[in-house]
C-alpha cells in the first residue's frame, strides 16, 4: 500500500472520528433538553402547588430523550461500519443511510407535538 493511500484512510478515519464526536454533541444536547424540561416543568409546578396534568411535557420530554438515544445508536453504528470499511484493501466510498435528515425529521414531528399538547391545551 503506498503512502497516499494510507494518508488518505488516516484522513477519513479523523473525519469519521469528528463526525462521531459532532452527533455525541448533538445527542447529548437532545437528551439533557429533554430531561431538564421534564424537570424545569416539574419544579415550576411544585412551587406553585399545581396539580396540573403533565402529561404533554412529559411525552414531549421523553421524545426528545429516545431522540438523543436513537441518534447516538445509529451515529455509532454508522461510525463503526465506517471504520470496518476503512481497514478493507478495496475501500470505496460510498452513500450512507441519511441519519442527520432522519433526526431532523424525527425532531420537526416531536415539534408537531408539542405544538398539538400546547393548542388542545388552550381549547
Amino acid at each position: 500500500m503506498n503512502l497516499t493511500n494510507e494518508l488518505a484512510r488516516q484522513r477519513n478515519r479523523d473525519a469519521a472520528d469528528r463526525t462521531l464526536m459532532a452527533w455525541m454533541r448533538t445527542c447529548l444536547s437532545l437528551i439533557s433538553f429533554g430531561f431538564g424540561l421534564d424537570k424545569i416543568i416539574a419544579a415550576i409546578e411544585t412551587s406553585k402547588g399545581s396539580s396540573d396534568s403533565r402529561l404533554g411535557v412529559n411525552i414531549v420530554s421523553l421524545a426528545f430523550v429516545l431522540t438523543g438515544f436513537l441518534a447516538m445508536s445509529a451515529s455509532l453504528f454508522q461510525h463503526n461500519r465506517e471504520l470496518n470499511r476503512l481497514c478493507r484493501a478495496n475501500y470505496v466510498y460510498t452513500e450512507s443511510p441519511r441519519y442527520a435528515a432522519a433526526t431532523a425529521t424525527i425532531i420537526a414531528l416531536i415539534g408537531l407535538l408539542a405544538a398539538f399538547i400546547l393548542i388542545s391545551n388552550w381549547i
